[in-house]
């Protein structure tokens, strides 16, 4: 064999190799879907089987290279949204709705749980012809299924300019796992989507729950970030020391078993069991979950002395404890519902909170 031979015969593989490369890449194809916040909306399609990449970013608007700032301020008329690479010989673009409608509340036209403007909306971007034509038959089909009692109102228009988010916004819940998963929580997207879709959410569809030693090692996020992460209220609450109104909050009334965690960090808290009716309009607590959670500080605030309580990791003001409450400690830990999250008794151990569940046992 000549030396031009052996070569050619040593190449051939690799020529394959390239050809087979290329031929896979010109056969990816990319859907785009906005579902509110784009981290959000990343993760149930990176799990897919044939899916190849997904990317966040901006489309829908009229400004050249947006940036988070200008779209956020809902000032170009993008929305946050995915562009999800697919493998159309692996998951159908059918499957991708399917998993887009899982996400998001497609009755709400203006925006998506806690995040609000147009920049926020839901909508289904095609880039074919057939992709319009079955994004059309999905919505026609969940809509004559009566799932959600309303119109749904999201937009399926067709495809425009994406633009690639920041990097940091890119796989923001490999990054910040902490930090991500709690925004879901606090953010009712997850509490929704569980209400709506129940057991019908896919391994595809729901994203894990941070394991309950997560607030071990968490890092409380900067101001601006935990304003993203929380409603105004409890960012009030938490990070100001303010006050909700008496019997106007969301957990006063609760009577269900299960544990009541801090909305910044998730550290556990109280517990039902220590849960009773103080008369005074805020969820009150005979003692706290685990004591070591629970930081007392003197507060002379309003001309008073009364004794703070915050929690280790999060450093969240939680509310004040008296020494008037039941017998059995002579405790009131008056607290603020927005400074907690209640995790139900049935959810504890998908939340890793599990350990706990030996108190209702008892």
């Amino acid at each position: 064999m000549t030396k031009i031979g052996v070569v050619g015969a040593v190449a051939l593989p690799l020529l394959f190799a390239l050809t087979a490369r290329r031929a896979a890449a010109a056969a990816e194809e990319t859907a785009i879907f906005a579902g509110g916040c784009f981290w959000c909306m990343e993760s149930p399609f990176e799990k897919v089987d044939g899916v190849t990449a997904v990317i966040s970013g901006y489309t829908g608007g009229t400004k050249e290279n947006p940036t988070y700032q200008e779209v956020s301020a809902g000032t170009t008329g993008h929305a946050e949204a995915v562009q999800v690479h697919f493998d159309p010989a692996k998951v159908g673009y059918d499957r991708l709705l399917e998993i887009f409608w899982h996400q998001v509340d497609p009755t709400d036209a203006g925006g998506q749980f806690v995040d609000r403007g147009n920049q926020y909306r839901a909508a289904i971007f095609y880039a074919t012809d057939e992709q319009k034509r079955l994004a059309e038959k999905s919505k026609e089909k969940l809509a004559s299924s009566k799932r959600f009692g309303k119109s749904l109102v999201t937009e399926i228009l067709p495809a425009g300019k994406f633009w690639p988010a920041e990097d940091y916004h890119q796989d923001y819940y490999k990054k910040n796992p902490v930090r991500y998963k709690y925004y879901r929580w606090g953010s009712g997207r997850d509490e929704f989507l569980d209400k709506t879709w129940g057991k019908e959410r896919g391994a595809a569809d729901v994203d894990p729950s941070p394991r309950a030693a997560a607030w071990h090692s968490f890092v409380k996020p900067p101001e601006a970030e935990l304003k993203k992460l929380l409603t105004p209220l409890q960012f009030e609450v938490t990070q100001r020391e303010g006050t909700e109104p008496a019997f106007q909050n969301e957990l006063h009334d609760n009577h269900r078993e299960g544990i009541y965690v801090d909305i910044v960090s998730g550290e556990p808290l109280f517990s039902s069991r220590d849960k009773y009716e103080s008369g005074t309009g805020w969820p009150s607590f005979s003692r706290p979950l685990e004591p070591g959670l629970i930081v007392e500080k003197t507060d002379r605030h309003l001309f008073s002395e009364r004794t703070e309580v915050r929690s280790r990791y999060g450093d969240s003001h939680l509310g004040h404890v008296f020494a008037d409450g039941p017998a059995s400690t002579g405790k009131r830990y008056c607290m603020n519902s927005a400074a907690l999250r209640f995790v139900p008794k049935e959810r504890m151990e998908s939340e890793g909170y599990g350990d706990y569940l030996l108190l209702f046992e008892q």
